[in-house]
């Protein structure tokens, strides 16, 4: 029995079609282009089973599209600067560069196994000064036109690492890598004007359709445009007002109190005469800083003793607080709360024993008035004078004019969206290029002078940033007046260098950043793979910087990604010992009984649920172990057979098992068929018989179908096609040779976007010498995809009575005739007279009598 050799032939394959050039991209466009990328992996070390998926789904998009006769774009880079290259230089004394270098050529090698059809020539890394010279050229666009400013901005501070977090690296209030409690500084930051861009990048997340529903109304609900009132309260005994914003204007007859956030102006003004009030805003400063953390965390206040004037009820007063649960990013950093209708703010009512007037009687009981619990929905407004009985859009109106009237307040759109952030205080990052100087303020490095090149002796012996610490490469003459000036010593944001690699990747040779021709070649992006943690930041940062490189005149397009698949998790269930020590997939066995016990001794292991594969929970299968013991094609097709791509895929050793065995059969079909095949190229006969044409039909029916699922990204269903096509060649029993032939060529062809390796293995095995990578896809037959006969079914007086079997394209007559004959249909008629015969051609014949 012949055995396909997988690890031989995917070696020996892999260097044929890098030596040929398989794989470049032309730039000559002589064919239509087509971009595909997936998004480019941190060089950790390792890959995981993680990478295995968005990679192999990529790939089989990128070779289908070649084959379909498109030049395709499929470039490969590292994501490589970042803090864990710095605390690994810290705990194991080697240099950031040497460890992400090392890192790099390990991941590089373990992704060539997998047979992906990158064009390596476009290889860029984001720590090689090659890249983020260009990144440095265009923040200096950015700053020259007003899109790039530094200002004092709240941030995330963990004083262990000493660095800026953002919001979803702060766990529990703590920072997510050295566990330390993290807190509320105010330091100057390089930010990038992105809100400048709110209204468009909410409106035109409409016009995209191919991409997830779900990923659009993330990012709509991270822009967060909302439409309410500006209202200013007068403070007793002050000149100045408390400026607040709402939503919910009509509901203003029921507020109880104001709050403003700890970082508010007025509660740093109040904080600095008493010790108390200061003491609770560094206590709330030290909680978690994350939406999440305070929806969940107890609503605390402390009472100012201000009192804010009600700009509708005259002699009502409402206490001031400071609040932990107001951000100063959301608004003005100042509501008036309505605990009534507010489940936040009667959460923080009931605590300081504050009233919770009702203003807004729900619809015919549907919300419990009066019962303790908020109603937030809609209804008809009471107990507030003038908005009595109006309904809440009407209310909401009126009690903007009456504002307006007033001079307390106006309408206002405001968007839970801020500026972006832009600064990082360590070494392992794009340097800024600005210079420091005491009498010139901010000056740009010169462009002749960049790239800023990090230096390659910073020491990394102690927390912080190593750059703060190294006097020679910080102190420079400023370039404008010559005088001792010192270079910024922050780093930019690692999202900044994934904001425009996708560009980058067109023209990695360039020597300006990006180059007008190959802009208009190849982007934007036709098809972007990736996870959907990354649904928000990564994919909002990109979408905005393109937009800013727009008006700076590097780019005509304002989207980068025209079509979004977010592939789905790989998981594993999960294994702990009794000690609860988590166990590795590796270290456990599965004995005949279905038990599962420790490998070694034998000891009995607790099987948990299925969760994402990751390192806590020790669930991970390594991807080069997998690839070693079955080949890449076998791990590839696991992964594009289990489940669609969007959805999570659970990995099984039964279920990788099965791939294998399946192209080991397919291997088999070829080598040893059924009957003996002829030379390739050879007639079919003209006169072929029953079993012949009914695998023809199926070789050209898996030709229409698979097309139709990789249109779709339905790699399973394709999959599961090739699969029936493959039982058929196994049954067949007919003598041509031809008809054998086209099959087993045809089910080469549709696999190999999927397993290139055994694709190309069994071409050559069929007598063919060029590349199938390089083959144009396969053409259906329409006269062979057609269905031979339909069934039409047929009623008598809407009763079905029988069905019968007509070629496809039958008339109405025809149908009604053959309706009439058919003796079950003569006997429910009885003979009585048909008044006519209602006829849906292919589907059914309904006679009236």
């Amino acid at each position: 029995m012949t055995r396909y050799d997988a690890r031989r032939a995917e070696a020996e394959w892999q260097a044929a079609w890098e030596a040929a050039g398989c794989f470049r991209a032309a730039n000559d466009g002589a064919r239509p282009k087509y971009y595909v990328l997936e998004m480019f992996p941190y060089p950790s070390g390792r890959i995981h089973m993680g990478h295995v998926r968005v990679y192999t789904i990529g790939d089989a998009i990128a070779r289908y599209k070649r084959a379909r006769g498109f030049d395709v774009l499929h470039p490969m880079g590292w994501d490589a600067f970042g803090m864990p290259a710095e605390n690994a230089a810290m705990a194991e004394g080697v240099h950031p560069a040497q460890w992400t270098r090392d890192n790099i050529a390990v991941m590089r090698r373990q992704l060539q196994s997998m047979g992906l059809s990158y064009d390596w020539r476009r290889e860029l890394s984001t720590c090689s000064p090659d890249y983020y010279c260009h990144e440095q050229a265009l923040f200096l666009d950015l700053l020259e036109r007003g899109m790039a400013y530094r200002a004092e901005a709240w941030v995330n501070w963990d004083p262990a690492e000493r660095t800026v977090l953002a919001n979803e690296q702060v766990i529990d209030g703590k920072g997510w890598r050295s566990g330390a409690p993290v807190e509320r500084r105010s330091l100057p930051q390089w930010m990038f004007r992105i809100t400048d861009f709110a209204d468009d990048l909410l409106e035109t997340l409409a016009a995209m359709p191919r991409w997830p529903e779900s990923v659009r109304a993330m990012q709509a609900n991270w822009i967060g445009r909302s439409e309410g009132a500006e209202v200013r309260f007068r403070l007793r005994g002050r000149a100045d007002r408390l400026k607040t914003f709402t939503t919910r204007p009509d509901t203003l007859f029921g507020a109880s109190f104001c709050a403003v956030s700890p970082d508010h102006p007025l509660a740093a003004e109040l904080a600095d005469g008493d010790p108390a009030l200061a003491a609770f805003i560094a206590e709330c400063r030290r909680s978690g800083t994350s939406e999440a953390a305070l929806e969940t965390a107890e609503k605390r206040g402390f009472d100012t003793g201000l009192k804010a004037l009600h700009p509708f009820a005259d002699g009502c007063e409402l206490p001031v607080y400071v609040a932990n649960f107001v951000l100063m990013e959301y608004g003005a950093g100042a509501i008036f709360g309505v605990p009534a209708h507010d489940r936040r703010d009667m959460e923080f009512a009931r605590k300081y024993g504050l009233p919770a007037p009702v203003v807004v009687r729900p619809p015919d009981g549907a919300g419990p008035v009066g019962s303790g619990e908020a109603w937030a929905g809609d209804g008809t407004i009471v107990n507030s004078g003038f908005l009595d009985g109006l309904d809440v859009e009407a209310a909401k109106r009126a009690a903007c004019d009456r504002l307006a009237a007033q001079g307390d307040g106006e309408r206002r759109t405001t968007f839970r969206l801020r500026d972006w952030i832009v600064s990082r205080q360590r070494y392992w990052g794009c340097p800024i290029p600005v210079v420091h100087c005491a009498e010139c303020g901010v000056v740009p490095v010169p462009r002749a002078e960049l790239p800023v090149l990090l230096p390659d002796d910073a020491t990394f012996d102690a927390p912080g940033n190593p750059l703060e610490r190294h006097e020679t490469w910080a102190r420079v003459p400023c370039p404008r007046c010559g005088a001792d000036a010192r270079r910024d010593t922050d780093t930019f944001d690692t999202f900044v260098d994934s904001s425009w690699y996708f560009a980058r990747f067109a023209c990695p040779d360039a020597d300006s950043p990006l180059d007008p021709e190959a802009m208009r070649r190849w982007l934007p992006v036709d098809q972007y793979v990736g996870g959907i943690e990354h649904a928000i930041l990564h994919l909002l940062y990109s979408r905005y910087f393109m937009r800013a490189l727009g008006k700076a005149g590097h780019v005509a397009f304002s989207e980068p990604f025209s079509g979004l698949l977010a592939q789905g998790m790989v998981c594993h269930e999960t294994y702990r010992a009794a000690d609860g020590e988590w166990l590795f997939p590796r270290d456990t066995v599965r004995g005949e009984d279905g038990a599962v016990r420790r490998r070694g001794d034998g000891a009995p292991v607790e099987v948990g649920r299925s969760r994402k594969m990751s390192k806590s929970h020790r669930n991970v299968v390594d991807p080069e172990d997998m690839i070693a013991r079955y080949g890449a094609d076998t791990a590839r097709l696991f992964m594009l057979s289990d489940s669609p791509p969007a959805r999570d895929l659970e990995w099984t050793e039964a279920g990788v098992e099965g791939a294998w065995r399946w192209l080991q059969r397919l291997w088999r079909l070829a080598a040893e068929p059924p009957a003996p095949l002829g030379p390739p190229g050879a007639p079919l006969p003209a006169d072929a018989g029953a079993d012949t044409l009914a695998l023809r039909r199926a070789a050209h029916r898996a030709i229409a179908g698979v097309t139709g699922d990789f249109e779709r990204f339905r790699f399973n269903r394709a999959v599961a096609r090739i699969r029936e096509l493959t039982n058929a060649i196994a049954d067949y029993r007919g003598a041509c040779g031809p008809a054998l032939r086209e099959a087993l060529e045809t089910a080469a062809r549709l696999v190999a976007p999927m397993t290139p390796h055994i694709a190309e293995s069994l071409w050559r095995r069929l007598g063919h010498e060029e590349f199938l990578c390089l083959r144009p896809w396969p053409e259906a037959d329409p006269a062979l995809v057609a269905l031979e006969t339909v069934v039409v079914a047929v009623q008598v007086n809407g009763k079905k009575r029988a069905t019968i079997e007509t070629a496809p394209g039958a008339g109405r007559a025809e149908l009604e005739r053959r309706a009439l004959e058919e003796p079950a249909v003569r006997a429910a008629l009885g003979g009585r007279p048909v008044r006519r015969a209602i006829v849906v051609p292919g589907r059914i014949v309904n006679v009236v009598a």
